[in-house]
């Protein structure tokens, strides 16, 4: 039939139960007429669910359970760094560059992994380890210069201190 549209079909099914589940804690922090505050939260836990980034259907899986405009979730995960919509390696190592932790090295910092690790900015190694990745900050000036590995924070930084962090990692 021409002009007719058919109503796209559900993703839900790409949220796992345990990312629903998680997902409903946060939405239950805010008022009901509210929950596309827990749009940030949402985006995390389907980040985690998929190896660490996002797809345009996980995006549009997440902006239906919160009953939001698909494109109202694009432009959270676009503007926020802590959302990839590429796949990134098994430790993602963000480097602060903002101005605290560049007055304190970071230029040696992005050097050192960069030789270490065989990479630039912005890639990732070739064998899906290690994903280098710039960030604006992560808030934690008063130890610059600092790298964020995971949901860990590896502050005051050398280049001793990186070779023992990185050859830690499995």
């Amino acid at each position: 039939m021409i002009g007719y549209k058919k109503k796209e079909e559900s993703k839900l099914h790409l949220l796992s139960a345990a990312s629903l589940k998680e997902i409903d804690t946060w939405i239950n922090k805010y008022p009901e007429d509210k929950k596309q505050s827990a749009v940030m939260s949402a985006l995390r836990i389907a980040q985690e669910q998929n190896r660490g980034f996002l797809t345009e259907d996980l995006m549009d899986a997440v902006a239906e359970y919160l009953d939001m405009r698909p494109i109202a979730v694009y432009e959270v995960a676009t503007f926020y760094s802590m959302y990839e919509l590429e796949p990134v390696g098994k430790h993602k190592i963000c480097v602060c560059t903002n101005i605290s932790c560049m007055l304190c090295g970071s230029d040696t910092v992005v050097g050192h992994l960069s030789k270490k690790l065989g990479i630039n900015l912005g890639e990732t190694t070739s064998d899906g380890r290690f994903t280098l990745k710039e960030v604006e900050c992560l808030g934690a000036c008063v130890n610059a210069p600092v790298m964020q590995i995971g949901n860990t924070y590896h502050e005051n930084l050398t280049e001793e201190k990186i070779d023992q962090v990185i050859d830690s990692l499995d």
